[in-house]
Formats: C-alpha cells, sequence, structure tokens
C-alpha cells in the first residue's frame, strides 16, 4: 500500500459539517446531471421532430451523433484548459454555455437541417468540459481511499439525469409540445450555473470556509504535487500498455451507454409498441439499475481498497465484470421479449456496466495524478465515438435490416474485447 493511500486512510477524518469536499462532489453530480438531461432530451423529441420534418431513421441518427462530433473535439482543449485554469471556471463556464445552446435548439431546428446539426455540435463542444474539469478538481480535494464513490456519485449524474431527462421530456412534449423541452431544460441548466460559481472553489487552499482538519486529511490522501501543473510526459503515454488499456475501455465502455442513451426510447416504441410517454418511462428504468449498481460497486472497491486489497486487482475486478455482464444481457436482449422482459434485460446491462464506473473511471487519478484531467480528455475522446459512430450505424443497421438484433449483437462483442485488453494490460500505479 503506498504512502500516500496509508496516509489518508490512518488520518482522522473531519466532521459532517466541515466537509467541503462533499459539496464539491455534490455540486460535480448535478452539473452530471444537467449535463445528461440537456444530451438525452433529443431522444424523446426526435420521435416528434422526426415526423414533423419528415426525417428517416437516418436523418434522426445524424441529428443524435452531431452532438458527439464538438463533444470528441472539445475534449482534449478541455482538459488542458482546466489544468490551465482549473476546473471552476472550466465547468462552469461550460455549464453556462451549453445551457444557452440547449435553449436555443428549437430556433436552430425551425431554421433548418444544417443549423440544428451546427447547433447541437456547439452543444456537445461545451459539455465536453463536464469530466476533464470535474477530474481535475478531484485531484486536488479527493483521498484516494474515496475515489471510487466520488467518481461514481458524480458519474451517477449520467444515469439519473437520463432517468428524469427521459421521463420529464415525454411529458413535456406530451403536454406542451417538442419545444418547450429545451426551453425548460435550459433556463434551468443556466440558473445552476450561477449557483456553481458561489460555491466551488478550485482547491481547499482557496476554499474560506473549510477547516484545517479537513484540509490536513484531504492533505494526507491525495497524492504529492497533484495540484502542480508540469509538462504531460507524451512520449511516454503512448509507449505504456496501461494507457492503451484505459483508451479502449473508455471506448468499449461507452459503446453501450450511447447506443442505448440515442435508440432505447425508439427500441420500445418502434419493438415494443408502447407510447411515447410509456417509452420514455421504460427506457429510464435501466438507467436506475444502474445508478444503483454503480454506487454499490463504488462503496464495494473503497472498502477493497481501505482494507489493502491492491487497486489493480479491485478495478480489474470490476471492469471485468462489468463489461462480460453488460455483453450477456446485450445477447439476450437482441431476442424477442415482452416489454417487461424488454425492460428487466436492459436493467441487467447497464446495472452491470455500472460496475466499470469503479474500474476504469477512477484509473485515470491513478495512473497520472498531476495530469488526470488531460488524461480523461484524451480518453474521452476515443470513449466519444461510440456516440459518433456507434449512435449512426445503428440508426444505418435499422433502415437496412429494421432489426435490433444485430445493434445488440455488435455492442456485447465491443464490450467483450474490452474486457480482454483490461485484464492483459490494466494497471493503477502511477506511471510519472
Amino acid at each position: 500500500m503506498s504512502e500516500s493511500l496509508t496516509a489518508g486512510k490512518d488520518a482522522i477524518a473531519p466532521t459532517a459539517a466541515t466537509r467541503k469536499r462533499h459539496v464539491l462532489v455534490a455540486m460535480c453530480f448535478i452539473a452530471a446531471f444537467v449535463c445528461y438531461i440537456d444530451r438525452v432530451n433529443i431522444s424523446i423529441a426526435i420521435i416528434p421532430m422526426a415526423e414533423h420534418f419528415g426525417w428517416s431513421a437516418t436523418d434522426k441518427g445524424l441529428v443524435m451523433s452531431s452532438f458527439f462530433i464538438g463533444y470528441m473535439l472539445g475534449q482534449i482543449p478541455a482538459g488542458w484548459l482546466a489544468n490551465r485554469v482549473g476546473g471552476r471556471w472550466t465547468l462552469g463556464g461550460a455549464l453556462l454555455l451549453w445551457s444557452v445552446f440547449t435553449a436555443i435548439t428549437p430556433i436552430a431546428a425551425m431554421v433548418g437541417f444544417a443549423a440544428l446539426f451546427v447547433s447541437r455540435v456547439l452543444l456537445g463542444l461545451g459539455e465536453a468540459a463536464t469530466f476533464p474539469a470535474t477530474y481535475n478538481l478531484y485531484g486536488k480535494w479527493i483521498p484516494r481511499v474515496e475515489r471510487s464513490r466520488a467518481v461514481a456519485a458524480t458519474l451517477g449524474g449520467i444515469p439519473l439525469g437520463t432517468v428524469i431527462g427521459l421521463a420529464l421530456s415525454g411529458l413535456l412534449v406530451a403536454q406542451f409540445g417538442w419545444a418547450s423541452v429545451f426551453y425548460v431544460f435550459g433556463i434551468a441548466g443556466i440558473a445552476i450555473a450561477l449557483v456553481w460559481f458561489v460555491v466551488v472553489h478550485d482547491s481547499p487552499a482557496q476554499h474560506p470556509g473549510i477547516s484545517e482538519a479537513e484540509r490536513a486529511y484531504i492533505a494526507a490522501g491525495v497524492e504529492a504535487g497533484a495540484a502542480v501543473r508540469s509538462p504531460l510526459p507524451v512520449r511516454k503515454l503512448l509507449a505504456a500498455a496501461p494507457f492503451w488499456a484505459l483508451l479502449i475501455n473508455h471506448f468499449c465502455s461507452n459503446w453501450i451507454l450511447y447506443v442505448l442513451l440515442a435508440w432505447m426510447p425508439s427500441y420500445f416504441r418502434e419493438v415494443q409498441g408502447l407510447d411515447l410517454a410509456n417509452a420514455g418511462f421504460a427506457a429510464a428504468a435501466p438507467w436506475l439499475s444502474m445508478f444503483a449498481a454503480s454506487n454499490l460497486a463504488a462503496w464495494i472497491a473503497d472498502e477493497l481498497i481501505r482494507r489493502g486489497i491492491d487497486v489493480s486487482l479491485v478495478r480489474k475486478l470490476m471492469q471485468v465484470c462489468g463489461l462480460l455482464g453488460a455483453s450477456a444481457f446485450m445477447l439476450a436482449v437482441s431476442q424477442p421479449a415482452t416489454p417487461t422482459g424488454a425492460v428487466l434485460l436492459m436493467c441487467g446491462a447497464l446495472g452491470a456496466l455500472g460496475l466499470t464506473w469503479a474500474g476504469y473511471a477512477p484509473n485515470h487519478l491513478e495512473i497520472a495524478p498531476r495530469h488526470a484531467d488531460i488524461l480523461v480528455g484524451i480518453t474521452n475522446t476515443a470513449g466519444t465515438i461510440p456516440g459518433i459512430v456507434g449512435i449512426a450505424f445503428t440508426g444505418w443497421v435499422l433502415d437496412v435490416t429494421g432489426s435490433y438484433e444485430s445493434v445488440f449483437v455488435v455492442a456485447a462483442t465491443v464490450t467483450s474485447f474490452g474486457a480482454l485488453i483490461w485484464i492483459l494490460f490494466s494497471r493503477s500505479k502511477p506511471m510519472y
């Protein structure tokens, strides 16, 4: 066990009233939550939009995947910006930016397909800062023995944002029309961005209200020099097998995530015959399963690490079980099922995938504590490719075959490959 990890475990934890790091985690969760409600609302709104504008499944795929072009292009610049100016300004400014583009989405759609495409790209560019900036903050605020829980809590904004986004989008579309979704969520995001700047600070040293006990506890549990900027050793990074294992697994883990994120409502509408509102609620249930499983897995992972179990072994266990479990459920759901059976299998797939948030997700902070923000920007660039290729590919497959079976089989194959790579090449010790 490393010296910093031992110190973080043995240090006296501050009382609940003084835990400013938990306020930070809560705000990062809220940012991720807003990020995903603004990302998934199009999954419900696209159904009446396609009917209104006369779009094909391929057109729908292009609209939904356009977001990921900006999201992918913004990852590395966002990581660099967070490393230079800090996570507070980077994520706060990004939250404000993408909320504005959410609010103007209906206007762009009325102007034309090209304008909508560009506005979704710019929305993705704003949201690209979410996780690089969060990792920048966590590298300075969160002790190693709490990182699985902190990362999983933040990533919990993905399933909960998806659940609320899908459910509310279905209700808003049914009651007020598809444009209302973007207006409501965009205005809410702008208000939350203002709160962010009031309560979030870049480091414990800059927080005016933090106690000395908590400051000492954090300092004992984070890597020495984690808050110090230094050049990224690019050549050493590119030559390291653990880096490639992390990058490939970010890609593989996100394949199922993004394909289901975009297409699950359409699956329940077109295959299971549910109406628009019920399709939204059915598609929301698996994300609750993911939220519960990811936080349980994170608690177990941190507890194993606290008890002295090798960190690399814990990450391998969570990642491999998550990917192989998700693969098995994807193969099962590829067969005809009742709506209830399909929901349960989707719950299993996303619940299993939630284990990976205690696997690959905290690994950025472990192998590159000084550059986790840039590293997550690099790996999330690869992790965004499924949002472009996977979502557009799904639309093409559906136009060609008229069936979701091939879509689910491909997803299972991709995640199984990721599990193999993680077993062979991952590790959880600093590379530099």
